[in-house]
């Protein structure tokens, strides 16, 4: 197996990765970037961004991840298109296996790997992603001001979807599977004191309805009575959790029971020196390109300030 070095090793590209990439070539350490299975990360599947500072008429989820491609590409990052299979950061410097094919040797690892949405897994749903069915209420939720829509879920991610939605539409029905919600009783409540939001308990989707352009309505079957209706919504939005594409690192680095990366508080450093976690991979909370972006600042900063101690310490 071909082995090479890298002072900075980025896994995975989207906002936090391009980002952390801009600041780590500007600041001469010629990174590297792996951009994992969906180069530009989770933004590639949306059509419309509004909501990123700088862009006042939007654009369009791809074209921005062109945008940050070429602005890292500009100050000399080594883009790279593949996976990182394994690593091993039981030693220094950090190994990371690129394709089962060649190892890279990184004196600093910053992860951006993202996280992927949990969907019901429903053909309906595949065919009308990004035309009426979403998985960010908080990114999307601006196109359906004025219409009826729903949210799946029972726990405190669809309680805020909900909550979210239900200032902008004027009917927000909340399917929960089971006769009771997972969400803290405060998000409950505030659930329950919404009065255009409607639960509908026990409750499952069968099929997203549309017209081949847009989603038109659901249908939906009561899981005790086996009763099916169809209802009219413009906008479905999925809120059943989303999981951290973060699998290659369990044997190495803390994280929740969840698989979220776990990182010192005001930082990006995980428990293991020399390598740092930033975008959706540790962020379970805001999950906005805006704030992956951030993150992916602070990574680059991070691994610069490390890579400097180091050599400090060396001479």
């Amino acid at each position: 197996m071909t082995k090479e070095n890298a002072k900075v090793l980025i896994i995975g590209s989207g906002p936090a990765g391009y980002t952390a990439a801009i600041y780590a070539s500007r600041a001469g350490l010629n990174p590297i970037m792996v951009t994992g299975g969906q180069p530009g990360g989770q933004l590639t599947t949306t059509n419309d961004v509004e909501n990123y500072p700088g862009y006042p008429d939007g654009i369009n989820g791809p074209q921005m991840m062109v945008d940050f491609q070429k602005q890292a590409e500009r100050f000399g990052t080594d883009i790279r298109y593949g996976m990182a299979t394994a690593v091993d950061f039981s030693g220094y410097p950090h190994k990371v296996i690129i394709d089962d094919k060649y190892e890279i040797i990184a004196e600093s690892v910053i992860i951006a790997t993202g996280a992927s949405a949990k969907y019901l897994g429903l053909a309906s749903e595949e065919k009308y992603y990004n035309k009426g069915v979403s998985a960010c209420a908080v990114c999307d939720g601006f196109f359906y001001k004025g219409k009826e829509v729903a949210v799946v879920g029972g726990g405190d991610t669809a309680a805020e979807e909900a909550t979210y939605l239900a200032n902008l539409c004027p009917k927000v029905y909340l399917l929960v599977r089971r006769d009771e919600m997972r969400a803290s009783q405060i998000m409950q409540n505030r659930v329950k004191n919404t009065p255009n939001i409607e639960i509908l308990w026990n409750t499952e989707t069968e099929e997203i309805l549309g017209n081949e352009e847009e989603v038109t309505g659901m249908r939906v079957v009561n899981n005790i009575t086996g009763e099916k209706k169809d209802i009219d919504i413009k906008g479905f939005f999925v809120a059943i959790g989303h999981q951290p594409n973060t699998d290659i690192f369990k044997d190495y680095l803390e994280m929740d029971e969840t698989g979220y990366l776990k990182v010192q508080p005001g930082s990006s450093k995980t428990n293991i020196q020399g390598v740092f976690a930033t975008g959706d991979a540790a962020d379970k909370v805001y999950r906005q390109a805006v704030t992956a972006a951030g993150t992916g600042c602070m990574g680059a900063l991070d691994a610069e300030r490390f890579l400097q101690a180091k050599e400090i310490h060396t001479v």
